[in-house]
């Protein structure tokens, strides 16, 4: 499946499910930490949608493949 442009509220929910909870923001940027493994990951909030190339990236970082993400889009 391809990645499509998401909200950024949207992916922040998304990422809450694997256990990603926001812990500060930075203008902007919020800082997301998964408490577990001590994990960061930076979301942009500018009130745009985060774009593919940036959502592959963050999905990397939390080691999220692109059918989980899918999966975990649907419950959101």
């Amino acid at each position: 499946m391809r990645l499509t442009p998401i909200d950024a509220n949207r992916l922040v929910k998304v990422l809450g499910l694997i256990g990603y909870f926001p812990v500060r923001q930075r203008g902007s940027h919020l800082i997301l930490e998964n408490q577990q493994t001590r994990k960061i990951t930076v979301v942009p909030m500018r009130g745009k949608d985060v774009g593919v190339g940036l959502l592959g990236m963050i999905l990397k970082e939390v080691g999220l493949s692109k059918e989980e993400y899918h999966r975990l889009l649907v419950k959101v």
